[in-house]
């Protein structure tokens, strides 16, 4: 049962990757994309590593693919716009492919298949025991790198036009002149 349901799964990434490449209208592309990443996280399922299928479904599927179909659609690419590819480029993406297949699969061919225990690999509580007991100084670091990134982008996105406070009577607006009442009373 597991290897007919690994066979129907590669075939529905093969084929959804297969529909990003050629599809032509980019909002069609991402969502055949967003199932590509479904069935990788089904794949993770079949080894038995559930939190990273949940992770990968979570930050590939949810986040990254609503930010290229925001960007997309922020874009608003027409075919009118963009530039068609000629045939020579299309050959030549075709034969590197070809290529990169070929070198692929001789390397593979001479791979040794080895088998684990999955019923341990995958499960969150190990994983938590691995990161935060072996490797607790690299989670951290990640952590104040990943800190250092989004105060940096907050800081980036922020307007550059701030308002001070005016500290000279001469640069104050009529609108905020105080009034000659008030200036006598001080």
């Amino acid at each position: 049962m597991t290897l007919y349901a690994f066979y129907f799964l590669s075939f529905l990434a093969v084929m959804g990757a297969l529909m990003v490449v050629f599809s032509r209208n980019p909002v069609t592309s991402v969502i055949f994309l967003v199932m590509t990443f479904f069935t990788i996280a089904c794949h993770y399922m079949l080894l038995n590593a559930q939190f990273l299928a949940a992770v990968h479904v979570i930050v590939y599927a949810g986040a990254i693919m609503v930010l290229f179909l925001y960007v997309i659609m922020l874009l608003n690419l027409n075919e009118a716009v963009e530039k068609q590819k000629t045939l020579l480029l299309k050959v030549a993406a075709i034969v590197t492919g070809g290529l990169f297949m070929v070198v692929l699969s001789a390397a593979l061919r001479t791979a040794e298949t080895t088998y684990i225990d999955t019923s341990v690999v995958g499960s969150a509580r190990n994983l938590g025991k691995v990161l935060l007991n072996e490797y607790l100084l690299p989670f951290e670091a990640v952590s104040l790198l990943l800190l250092a990134a989004m105060t940096g982008a907050i800081m980036i996105g922020r307007s550059k036009k701030r308002i001070t406070p005016a500290t000279n009577a001469d640069e104050l607006t009529p609108e905020t002149k105080p009034t000659e009442a008030v200036v006598n009373e001080q």
